[in-house]
Parts: structure tokens; sequence; C-alpha cells
């Protein structure tokens, strides 16, 4: 132990041995690390700490030691002790600009000193109006090697010498070893990149940022608009409010800094897809519509309103009634101060912290094998924001200073919210919403709770300023009938999980919602983007009349769902069903579902840490075709890169994944995948049960490789039934060629969401183009008819299960067109078939190739409509 200043100040030996003590350098009030006003320190860019508000232009020794390095300025000094500890003493903020007035050095490096030894004397006056803060820091410059293990609980005046500060401990004597060995000077890299993510420096891309820095000897840090933040804290990488297009610089310290700034601008440089639930809600952005609703890419128009009405963002469609319930949770108040020593609130808080993780894991896992990859990724970034460093490190402050775990925890997320709240930047606002969540988590699991919950109405409709996913995880669906929001935005986490629940919800209400009685009596039309309050006993039975005319016709449609689809004139159509999960498949059944259209296995194996192996794979699919009561299934292979991305598989990075190793693709780099999952696929029972389908097929020698590789595994396998292999036409390139790629496939299926942005050259993710990119546009027609003509040739059936299989106003026209399957989501099967039953096939023949003259997708539709109306 290093020798201390003041043996009257000294606890016993046997509380004390093996540790480090360090007594007050300064006199003056404890300032928590978190609170230093500049984030290269509270960030703990050099290591954890604490600092002083000096009252005393004295800097002492805080130990005995050696001076290894002393600032040429004068204005910071770094002291080691004989255990390797290294202790930065850093005089005010920035003083470094004052080229050493008002410094003077007392000692010089290599020098021995004792604890309360006078290292600098400084000038405060000078100091104070030259510099942005006196605030002084003391920081363990090798934390890596030695941690903190308690702090001054003396929050108000340290005497300088006298008052013990902090006490350490070394993590691992090896650790200790490599720190005392580290070499004094510290190499620099510096670098200026230009953000590229849509939506700038968010939850996923700051995640990446701070995975491809771990590893590295080096500090790096962020640096925008006079801000600064260090790689490892996602929160504080938020707040830097750095968004698509502006240009940061990135600053790294270490032996590897280098390496490790390059490793940052790759990341924040690299094309990002698939990431829209991240991006910023826009008014003037569309609103989410329904498929099947209001048609695929229309928008709905809330700008006339009538007198009661209050306009919002429509995040997921519907109509409801009911009466205004305010679901925001009374606050959750720990206590401030602690019952326990720091070291027994510091355990409470990792294990409550530990507790969380492993329920958010379970979530994640949970919602992955459902296929609902939306709240998957979630909760994934709720797993990172959870162990910030920005977060907890703050917290470790506040319970040093003698107060609860819980108390501490919470305002940790108050002081972040408060920074992101304050950025311009309605994606990271939104990003506040995630830290109320996980701070509600952490106390929950702390023992804290707010009151008992609440006993709902029936029809209520839940207010708030914004839902976060763990307060629409414990909904009780049977009473609740639609969410409306003062904030948030149509692509926040709670709208995503709204659409999933299936719940009418409308956000960016603003301060209007609050002005709204509890209990009133209020009709949500979300799909049109408004609320009515205090409407009249008429409105009231009109919406109630529509619900229930709409609930009739969905019953009925019920009803009729397990006969087969065919137009008047007799003209059949399969309706099968897109899935991703085995409880999809029951569904699928349960609605009529002539078929599985397409099983898209990637999402069942989508967050694994491993790839599936070949009975893994087989387990999976034969529990789906065992569920399908002797429908068949269309198994395509797995389709990752893009917007879908699997842990067990590291791809070289792309500047656009849409372009790079998809589909079919991924073969060329990982045949080992696509052999296994074959395996797989041709060990289900019965063996005609399975049809296989390729993604991303451009030209028949792709089909022709594969189709190869499947009658080589058929034959190693000695099954002799033949293998039907179909190809996904996602590419323009395809449906051009379709004529020869149905020479070797047994059919094609046509995936309309890829096909049409490819042909139109529009993000599907981007929402700013979601009304344009419309797969009922004239040049994405005239490929569908393309696709059916060069299947015909040889005889062969093409079906769709994109998007526009399940628009009302499509159906017409891929039934004129030729095309004899539909494949839609589960729940819309019945709707659907009862579309088919009431269309004429001669007459969808005629309307559709008049279609493919029109110079519009908007025309289109206006067409489909007048010739078909909606019900």
């Amino acid at each position: 132990m290093s020798h201390t200043a003041s043996p009257a100040n000294r606890q016993p030996a046997n509380e004390l041995a093996g540790h480090i003590v360090l007594f007050a350098p300064l006199t003056g009030p404890a300032v928590l690390l978190a609170d230093v006003p500049d984030p290269v320190f509270s960030g703990g860019m050099f290591g954890d700490g604490i600092a002083v508000d000096p009252l005393e232009g004295k800097l002492v020794a805080p130990c005995d030691g050696v001076i290894t390095h002393i600032a040429r300025t004068g204005h910071a000094v770094t002291i080691v002790t004989a255990e390797g500890a290294e202790v930065l003493l850093h005089i005010g903020i920035d003083t470094v600009a004052l080229n050493g007035k008002g410094f003077a050095p007392m000692i010089e490096s290599g020098a021995q000193v004792r604890a309360g030894d006078v290292l600098i004397e400084f000038d405060q006056d000078i100091i104070a109006r030259a510099a942005p803060s006196l605030v002084s820091v003391i920081a363990i410059a090798n934390s890596e090697a030695f941690e903190i293990v308690e702090r001054t609980s003396n929050a108000g005046k340290l005497k300088a010498g006298e008052t013990q500060l902090l006490v350490l401990r070394a993590r691992t004597a090896a650790a200790a070893q490599a720190a005392r060995e580290a070499s004094a000077v510290t190499d620099e890299a510096r670098r200026q990149v230009t953000l590229t993510h849509a939506g700038g420096l968010h939850a996923r891309p700051a995640a990446r940022v701070r995975e491809a820095a771990r590893g590295f000897d080096a500090r790096v840090e962020v640096r925008y608009a006079g801000r600064k933040a260090p790689v490892e804290s996602v929160v504080g990488l938020l707040g830097l409010g750095a968004g698509e297009g502006t240009t940061v610089e990135i600053v790294g310290l270490g032996a590897q800094a280098a390496a490790a700034v390059e490793a940052v601008a790759n990341e924040l440089t690299r094309e990002a897809h698939g990431e829209n639930e991240e991006k910023p809600a826009r008014q003037s952005s569309p609103a989410p519509q329904a498929a099947g609703s209001a048609g695929i890419g229309a928008v709905s128009n809330a700008t006339m309103l009538v007198p009661n009405t209050v306009a919002g963002v429509c995040a997921a469609p519907g109509v409801a009634v009911g009466k205004l319930v305010r679901w925001d949770d009374a606050e959750i108040v720990p206590p401030q101060q602690a019952d326990g020593t720091p070291a027994s609130e510091s355990r409470r808080l990792d294990k409550a912290i530990a507790a969380v993780d492993a329920e958010l894991n379970t979530t994640v896992r949970d919602a992955s094998q459902r296929g609902a990859v939306g709240a998957a990724g979630i909760f994934t970034v709720h797993r990172v924001l959870l162990e910030d460093p920005t977060l907890v490190d703050a917290a470790r402050d506040l319970i040093s200073l003698g107060k609860s775990a819980g108390f501490a925890w919470r305002e940790a997320i108050r002081s972040q919210i408060a920074i992101l709240s304050n950025v311009d930047d309605a994606l990271l606002a939104e990003r506040a919403a995630d830290l109320r969540d996980i701070s509600k988590r952490v106390l929950r699991a702390l023992g804290y709770a707010n009151t008992a919950a609440r006993a709902l109405p029936d029809e209520a409709v839940l207010a708030a300023d914004e839902f976060t996913p763990s307060d629409l995880a414990s909904l009780d669906r049977t009473r609740v009938t639609a969410l409306v929001m003062a904030r948030g935005g149509a692509t926040s986490h709670a709208a995503i999980i709204a659409r999933q629940l299936g719940l009418p919800a409308l956000v960016a209400m603003g301060d209007a919602l609050h002005r709204i009685a509890e209990e009133s009596q209020v009709i949500v039309d979300a799909t049109n983007g408004r609320l009515e309050y205090a409407p009249s006993p008429r409105d009231v039975e009109r919406a109630r009349n529509e619900c229930r005319r709409l609930a009739g016709v969905r019953e009925t449609n019920r009803r009729a769902s397990h006969q087969v689809a065919a137009t008047r004139d007799g003209h059949g159509v399969e309706v099968a069903s897109n899935i991703a999960t085995l409880d999809d498949a029951k569904t699928a059944v349960d609605n009529g579902a002539d078929a599985i259209g397409l099983l898209r296995t990637e999402l069942l194996f989508i967050h694994r840490q491993s790839a599936p192996s070949v009975d893994e794979h087989r387990q999976s699919y034969q529990a789906i075709v065992d569920a399908l009561a002797g429908r068949t299934a269309i198994i395509r292979t797995l389709d990752v890169g893009a917007d879908k991305e699997v842990d067990y598989l590291t791809l070289p990075p792309e500047p656009n994944p849409a372009l790079g190793l998809r589909g079919i693709r991924l073969a060329q780099v990982r045949p080992d995948l696509l052999d296994d999952q074959l395996r797989g696929l041709l060990a289900v029972q019965p063996v005609n049960a399975v049809r296989i389908l390729l993604p991303m097929v451009t030209d028949a020698g792709e089909l022709v490789r594969v189709r190869r590789r499947i009658d080589e595994l058929a034959r190693e396998a000695r099954r002799s039934a033949p293998v039907e292999v179909g190809v996904m036409i996602e590419v323009p390139s395809a449906a051009l060629l379709a004529d020869q790629l149905a020479q070797h496939a047994d059919f094609l299926s046509i995936g309309t969401n890829d096909l049409t942005q490819y042909t139109l050259a529009m993000d599907r993710c981007q929402p700013e183009l979601a009304a344009q990119a419309d797969g009922l546009h004239p040049a994405v027609l005239r490929l569908v008819d393309a696709t059916v003509r060069g299947a015909r040739k040889h005889g062969k059936w093409v079906g769709v299960c994109g998007a526009l299989a399940g628009d009302p106003l499509a159906v017409p026209l891929l039934v004129g067109l030729g095309v004899t399957e539909l494949s839609v989501d589960p729940v819309s099967v019945p709707a659907i078939k009862a579309r088919v039953r009431n269309l004429d096939y001669q007459q969808c023949r005629q309307r559709a190739q008049d279609a493919l003259t029109l110079d519009s997708a908007q025309a289109v539709r206006t067409a489909s409509r007048q010739h078909w109306p909606l019900d």
C-alpha cells in the first residue's frame, strides 16, 4: 500500500491490505466524473476517477510515487505508484491553451514524491478568466489494470493531503505489470469522415463503431460541432447529434491508434441497409399503410380537420372507439440514500443489470423465433444501451457518494435523456424512450415498483407521451382498442410493435393530446391520421357501424376461407401464405391457405450465434410440414445480406449490400451453408411435401449450377423422387430471361418488393420514397407480364410472393396477367380469396393489358379502383 500523508487518516490495515489509497490533491468540493464539463474526461477517455472544484491554488501529491510526466505547459502531471497505478492530475478544462500562463510546477519529471508534497502552484484568477472551467480531474490512466473500489463519501469540501479520496485495487497482477511497463509516449491518429448511414450516427451505427474499436490498444473518440464522445459510449455518440452527411473527426490515442481510427472510420462510412426503424419520423413522409386497406404506396391525407379533432401521424392503420386512458406510469422513486455500503450497492446494481440483460437476451431470441425481426432488433439495441459505460460509470460515481443503486441508476439515465432531448433530431429524441425503458427495467429488477397495474376499462384508448416497448409487451390486448402518443414517430420502436400487435396507433400528436380530458370518449381513425374527441352520438354510432361492418366482412371471409378461390367464370387461383415460423404455419392453415408459397428460412436462424446443423435444418422444416396437414411448402434457401444480417456469418464490407452478396450468390463464398440447408430440405418427409426456391438468381447459369448440386445431394441421400426447384424473380434480368430460366426451373415466383426496388432504383426501406416505390408501376407490371410469357413457353406456372400479392387493387391485374398463385400473409388469406371470387377472368385479362399502357402507378391504381371497387 502506498504511504499516506496523514497517519491520523489511515484506515485499519486489515481493511486496506493490498489496496492503494489516494488522498485529495486539491482543496474544494468533489465533482462526479460524469459532471465534468468535457466529454473526454466525463466519458472516461482518460480512465475512471473523480474531480475537484479547487478553492486553493495548490496541487499536492495524492500518494507516494514517481513523476513520470509533467505537461510542458504545467497544467497536468502523472504519478505512478509503486504498484504501477498511473494517476493523472489535470488542472482545469482546456488549460493547455494557456500555454503555461498561471501555472508554476514545483517538481520535475522523474522526481520521487511523498503524499502531500506540493506539485504545482497555480493562479486561480488567471485560469478562471481564460479557461472554460477550473474543475480539475484525478483519473486512473490505466483503469484496465486498476479499479476504484471506494470513492470519498465527503461530497462537500475536501482538504488537500488529508481527505481520503479514492481507494484502488489491482485487477490482476499481470495487468498491473503491463501498466508499469507501458510506455509514457502515446501515439495519436486523426481522421475526418463524412457519415453515410441513413439517419446519421444513430443507435446501430454507434453500437457497431464501439465494436469496431474493441480490442485495439487505443482510446478513440468522435468529435463533432464542438462536442466529443468516446466510442465506448453509445449514448455519448448519440448525444453528438451528428446526422447523415455531416463530417466528424475521429481521434485516437495509444499504441494502435492508427489502426483503431481506421476501423472506426470504415464503420462510419459503411452503407447501412435495413435500418428503417432507426430513421427519423417526419410528418412529410407518407404514413404507413396496411397492404390491402388503402393500397400499397397510398398516402393518407389528414390536413382537413373538423372541430374537436387532433391530427397525428399514422403509425398503425385502423379505426377504433373507446375511452381515453392515460397510460404514463407513475414514476418509480427509489430512496436517495443507500442502506448499505457503496460496495454492496454496486453489487446490487451489477446483479440487476445482469438480470435485465438476460431477460432481454431471452426476449430477442423469442422474437427472432417468432419471426418478429423488428422487435428483436429493438431489444438488441436495448442490450447495447444497458452496458454503456457512460451510464454505468455515472451511476457508480453517485453510489460512491452514498446514493442508493436505484437512485444512482435513475439519475444517470435522466442525465443522458436530457442530452439526447436537447439534440435537434427526431430520431435521437426517440432513443430517449429506449433509455426510459431500460431505466424502468433495471429499477424493477432492483425491487422497486410503481403503482399496481391499472385496471383498464373495456375499449381503452391508451394515451402517453410515448410508449416504450416494454409498456406494449405488457398490455391487456383484450381491453385495448388503440394507442395514441404525443411524441414519437411512425418509425419509432413503439410504432413497430403497435403494428405487430394489430393496434391502430397515432404518433406525433403534440401537446394537444394532453389537453383531452381523461376518460373522454374518442374515435381514432389512424388510417387517416386523426383522433376525434367528444364526438356526437351519431359519429360514435357511425364509427361502430364501420367497425361492425369490417368485422362482419372478416368473419364471412374467414368462414369461406377453406374453399378454393376461383373467379366467377371458373378460373382457379391458388392462395398460399408467406411464413417465417411454425406458429405462422398454423395460422396459415387456420385461415385457409392452400399451401405455403414462401418460407423465409433465414428468419428461423437469424439471431443464432452459429450456423444450424443439417439436422437442425431438417427438424425445423419437418415440424412446419407436419403442421400443414398435407399441404405443400415452398421453402426458400438462405437469403441474407442487404436488410438481413446473421450473427454467425461475417460478410465482407460492401458499399451497397443490396447489390452485393445476396441470396444464391452467397453460395459462391460459403457453399457449406447452402449444402447443409439442402441436405436438411432433402431429408423432409414425405418427399413431395417440399419445393425448393432459390433467391436472387440473375441468369440460367446460376440456376443450372445449383440445380446440379441439388441433384448430387439427392443421389447422396439415395432419393429417387424428383425435386421441384423454383426461381425467385427479383431482378429485371431474371424477368427478361424468364424463358431461359423456365427451361431448367419447375416454377417461377415473383418477389415484387425487390423487383420494384431494382426496377425503379428506389430503396424500399426509404420512407420518403414509399409512395413512389409502388409495385403497380407499369414498368414492374411489364416485367410480371414478361415473366408469365416466358414461363408459358415451357409450360411452367408463375406465382407472386411479394407484398403486391396481398394488395386488393393489384390482385385483379396479377390474375389477368396470368399469375396462378398468390402468396400473402396468413391473416390476409381469407380476404384475398374473397377478392378472387368476385372477379371475371376474361375482364381481368383485358384490363391488365390496358394497364400496361398507362404512364404511372397512380394511373394504374385509379383504373383498378374504378374497375374493381374496394369493399
